[in-house]
Formats: C-alpha cells, structure tokens, sequence
C-alpha cells in the first residue's frame, strides 16, 4: 500500500470537512445529487470522449498503481549487482554471465543479459533498450494524462453546476429562504469541481509521473551498466559511473556499506 496516496486523500477530505465546519458550514450540505451527478459523471463524460476505450479501460490498474507500493530494484542494489556481474565477466568471460539471467526477476534486465550473452553487438542493444524505455516513458505519460484532463474538466464543471444552480435560484426569486438554500447549493457544486480536480486529479497524475520517472531512472542504470558490462569496463570504474546516478545521501550510504577496492 502507498500510504503517502491513502493519506493524502484522507486528509484532504478531513481537511475540506473541518474547515467547513469551522466556518459554520453543516458537512451535510456536501450531500447534493445534482452536484455530484454534474461533477463526477460530467467528468467521466469528458474524459470518455477524450480518450479512446484501449486507454480508458486502463483507469482501474492505475487506480491500483497509485495506492499499491512501486516494487523496483533498488538503486544502490542494482549497483552491486553489476559490480558483481562486472567482476565475472573480466575473469570468466560474458558467457559466465548466462546463469545470471535466469536469477533475474526483472524482464528489462534479464533481456538485456541475454543479448549480451547472445552477442549482439552494443549498438543493437543499446537501441532496443533504449526503443523499450522510450515506449514505457510514452504508454506512462498517457496515463498520466487521463488525470491531467480530469482535473482539467472537474473545476470547469464545477462553474457549470454552479451557473445551472443560480438559474435555478434565479427563477424562484419570491421565496427569500428557498433562494439562500438554491444559491448555497449551487456553489457545493463548485466546491467538489475544484476539489477533485486539485485535490485529487492533478496530484494523482503528478503520482503517477514521479513513480515513471523512479522507473526510468532504474532503467537508465540498467543500460548503463549492461553495456559498460559488454564493453569491459573495470568493476571499480563502473562502480563510479552509477554511483551518479543515485542521491549525494543515499550514495554516502553506500560507500559506507564498502564498495569495489
């Protein structure tokens, strides 16, 4: 679970709650059909007609990307691994390394053993990875989009609730108390169109950037590592070359841990 998605919502909600009620606001009054209905249905409609269905049916998996833990290598691991795999290859020769591929869970990685093992000379490598991350980078930025477009739409339709609500308010002028009630809960719809969209659109788009650009930047490792593997590079050398790709922090952590004498 990714607490930091759980407890960003939650807390939101609480937030908007209290905050309502501080001001004097009954909680209560959020319970408003029309509201709901022009705001959440209004934005599944938008982006129903935005995106085609292969994308939309996608929607359910990155609802659970955004609230399930990202599983990657971890980055100061992934260098230890290639030191390894790095110090094999010089002693035993890069057919030493096929076993290797078979122990690796990751398909990016263990393609990239294999064609090594196979042969296949750096350039080739370096292009199918390379095309493989630029797709992954391309099918994750259309992702992030569908959320971009909702909280693009939500707070746009939130004006539209209230505009719809204020007609109806307007037309009903002779009852003084109907008319406050009608014109407070024209603006709910407002309120839940700029909730959504900032409070839970936009930054669960902004989620799923961050976890694609971690992802990318593993994946960078790899290359640089397979094809510094495929090339002869010393494990110390390798070693450095990596290290840049990791946090000052996290990297001072790992030179204490020991690295390649």
């Amino acid at each position: 679970m990714d607490r930091t998605s759980l407890i960003g919502v939650v807390l939101g909600i609480i937030a908007v709650g209290i905050g309502m009620v501080l001001k004097g606001v009954s909680p209560i009054s959020l319970l408003n059909p029309a509201a709901l209905l022009i705001i959440f249905a209004g934005t599944a409609a938008a982006i129903l007609i935005a995106f085609p269905m292969n994308e939309i049916k996608k929607i359910p998996a990155l609802f659970k990307i955004l609230f399930k833990e990202q599983k990657l290598i971890d980055m100061k691991d992934l260098v230890t691994i290639f030191i390894e795999w790095a110090t094999i290859a010089r002693k035993e020769g890069l057919l030493a390394l096929e076993p290797r591929a078979e122990e690796v869970d990751d398909p990016f990685l263990q393609q990239g053993i294999k064609m090594i093992v196979d042969g296949q000379p750096p350039e080739f490598i370096k292009d199918v990875l390379m095309k493989d991350l630029e797709t992954m980078e391309e099918r994750h930025a259309s992702n992030a989009t569908i959320f971009t477009q909702a909280g693009t739409y939500a707070p746009t339709l939130g004006v539209l609730g209230a505009v719809v609500g204020l007609v109806a308010a307007l037309s009903n002028m002779a009852d003084i108390t109907a008319l406050g009630h009608a014109i407070s809960a024209a603006f709910i719809a407002t309120l839940f169109g700029i909730f959504s969209g900032y409070v839970l659109w936009h930054p669960f788009a902004n989620k799923l950037k961050r976890k694609s650009k971690k992802e990318v930047m593993v994946k960078e490792i790899m290359i640089e590592g397979l094809l510094s593997i495929q090339d002869g590079t010393s494990p110390k050398i390798l070693e450095e070359k990596l290290l840049t790709y990791i946090p000052t922090s996290e990297r001072d952590q790992y030179k204490a841990g020991g690295s390649v004498g």
